[in-house]
């Protein structure tokens, strides 16, 4: 499920949204990363930076909503995310988490 779009502003930068799987230990589940930047190469750039070496866009399938498009220009970081829904529908009820809350590990109990 590596579907994923973008869309350019009026200001000509870009929103581009990814479905990756969720990288836990048991990696079930996707995330939906949005990433506001000047344009596509930097906006993977930045999510590869991060770790997600494997990150690409091919084609526009699953394009950035208007609601989304707001999220993550009102988020100071311009990176964020949240589980993507099972099924295929783009609303969810859950909030958006800025990048560092889905890449933090769990600690590790003694």
């Amino acid at each position: 499920m590596a579907a994923g779009g973008f869309c350019k502003l009026p200001t000509g930068s870009v929103v581009v949204a990814l479905n990756l799987p969720r990288p836990t230990a048991d990696g079930t589940g996707c995330v939906r990363v949005l990433v506001h930047a000047q344009n596509r190469a930097r906006a993977l750039t930045r999510l590869r930076n991060l770790g997600m070496r494997a990150v690409y866009l091919r084609g526009n399938a699953a394009p950035p909503t208007p609601d989304e498009i707001t999220a993550v220009l009102h988020h100071p970081d311009g990176l964020i995310w949240r589980t993507a829904p099972d099924n295929g529908v783009a609303f969810s009820a859950e909030l958006w988490h800025p990048i560092r809350a889905l890449m933090r590990r769990p600690a590790a109990t003694p």
